[in-house]
């Protein structure tokens, strides 16, 4: 007799093991195991008394907070499929989402209600409006169905193909995609996590990454595994971060490159007598070597990069650390860190090909696109069969991310293929040479972009947000840039900006920045 390879088993383990460990911690309030999943099932509870069924899909617009983390438990035990969705989205996507997704439950955190309400006529297939937090009219309070709802439920009979979760794509060049992620998916991704990342019910692990963007990279199910501690964090201030850190012994987060941006660049007094030997894991965009350096060297943290989307549940990737990585000096150490590493122990296979379908040479040169197949991925896009083709052509899922392989088999990110910059027949990396700006003193953020030019086709141009008290030059930015750098890839142009123009998941949106869209906003 075989068990589903199902979050909802993993849980089942956990409340007979951690009962009475600590589960939750969300401001004042303290949760126990026992606690916790004592609610998850009164949710569950709740959600049948509504009507709700295996394939149903209950929708969240909300920020990290216990309910929200209730929710990808008490959803999926009942056979029901939970759509998290972009809380920082406006209302007509919400909308959009909404109705794409069928949802007939919608649950909304307090910051979301208003953005909800006007659209209500536009969205008749929710049946139910559940306020996590801050209720109104026309809103049922979560905290007062969860008090008067009995614990017992009818459990749903879980195979490990059917749907966990619908996540949506950021949708920056066209409507987002719904991903249909598995309990099979989530399940095994969260293993590869422990394999490559352990964790032990001594952890405590800061929510610095929103719980909707690919299930919080199935930490929402990766800390509960293992007896650890959710420690709830609503909004990423570098105080607030640094507090918690200490005053609840955070051991453990994860973070996008933007995230550890401003986490490395906090005030003094913040990172001065910071607590050590955290554990950070970065993903979502290539993050600079000297942003880890600094992280490592400064803070006396470690940081390890994985890499994937949310189609592929998400990790694919992990640059796995080697003991002939021990000797190199901080600068080599960080640059390797910096790669997007190799397979996961069961995320699948991974290879980089050229426009042909043909790997391309371990050279660290030669530039293709990053294909998957395997565990990880995802069962399709929701009703959207034509772009699920077109993902799996060939039989392997094109990530539409442009990457070389080295000798010892890592991959490295240079670029999102509509990304790379074509000059005088020459392909330029933008995240090369914007790791290289990211080393100059004076710059906080950069993002570096083709333009167009009369005599190569176009060319690199940089967009840089200055550090507080900075007042970078351009030609000394292009001169430092020119002395590590071959001369085709240094910006022919920089432009100072208060802000790069970023998705709701903290990725730079590079096509505005190409448009030069209003959304630049230049100092």
């Amino acid at each position: 007799m075989e068990s589903p390879l199902s979050p909802v088993e993993m849980a089942r383990r956990s409340r007979r093991l951690y009962a009475e460990r600590e589960a939750v911690v969300d401001g004042p309030l303290r949760l126990t195991y026992r606690q916790f999943f004592d609610r998850c099932d009164r949710w569950s509870s709740v959600l049948q008394r509504f009507g709700i069924r295996p394939g149903d899909r209950v929708a969240t617009i909300s920020t990290n907070l216990h309910a929200h983390l209730e929710s990808f438990y008490g959803v999926p035990q009942i056979g029901a499929v939970l759509v998290p969705i972009n809380y920082r989205l406006v209302a007509d996507d919400f909308a959009y989402l909404l109705n794409h997704s069928g949802a007939r439950v919608l649950c909304a955190h307090a910051d979301s209600l208003d953005a909800v309400d006007p659209i209500r006529s536009q969205i008749p297939g929710v049946e139910r409006f559940i306020a996590f937090e801050g209720g109104r009219a026309g809103w049922i309070d979560y905290e007062r169905l969860i008090g008067d709802a009995s614990p017992s439920f009818e459990p749903a009979e879980i195979r490990e193909r059917d749907l966990l979760t619908i996540n949506y794509t950021s949708g920056t060049t066209s409507r987002p995609k719904g991903v249909m992620i598995t309990h099979r998916n989530a399940a095994l991704n969260t293993l590869n996590t422990l394999v490559h990342h352990p964790m032990t019910a001594g952890d405590r692990y800061l929510w610095t990454l929103p719980m909707f963007h690919a299930n919080g990279w199935t930490f929402v199910w990766t800390v509960t595994a293992m007896g650890a501690t959710h420690v709830c964090l609503r909004k990423v201030d570098p105080a607030l971060v640094f507090r918690l850190i200490e005053e609840e012994h955070i051991t453990m987060l994860c973070a996008a490159p933007t995230v550890l941006i401003a986490i490395a660049n906090a005030p003094a007094d913040l990172r001065r007598g910071a607590r050590t030997g955290l554990r950070i894991l970065t993903a979502g965009a290539p993050p600079a070597a000297a942003t880890i350096e600094r992280v490592e060297g400064e803070l006396g943290w470690t940081v390890t990069q994985v890499y994937g989307l949310t189609e592929t549940a998400p990790f694919i990737t992990v640059c796995e650390p080697r003991p002939e990585h021990e000797g190199l000096d901080s600068a080599s150490k960080a640059a390797i860190k910096a790669r997007q590493g190799v397979e996961l122990l069961t995320s699948g296979e991974l290879d980089v090909v050229d426009e042909d379908g043909r790997p391309v040479p371990h050279d660290g040169q030669t530039i293709g696109e990053i294909v998957v197949r395997g565990n990880v991925v995802m069962e399709g896009y929701f009703n959207d069969p034509e772009a699920t083709a077109h993902a799996f052509k060939g039989g392997w899922f094109h990530t539409g991310d442009a990457a070389v392989i080295h000798p010892d088999h890592y991959v490295e990110i240079r670029d999102r293929l509509k990304d790379v910059i074509i000059s005088g027949g020459e392909n330029i990396s933008s995240v090369e040479v914007e790791g290289v700006l990211l080393r100059h003193p004076a710059v906080l953020e950069v993002a570096v972009v083709g333009v167009p030019d009369a005599r190569w086709g176009e060319v690199p141009h940089a967009f840089v947000v200055p550090r507080d008290g900075a007042t970078p030059v351009e030609e000394d930015l292009r001169l430092f840039a020119r002395e590590r750098l071959a001369h085709f890839k240094v910006p022919k142009g920089v432009t100072f900006v208060s802000e790069l123009p970023k998705t709701a998941t903290g990725k730079v949106q590079k096509y505005v920045l190409r448009g030069g869209r209003p959304a630049i906003s230049a100092q």
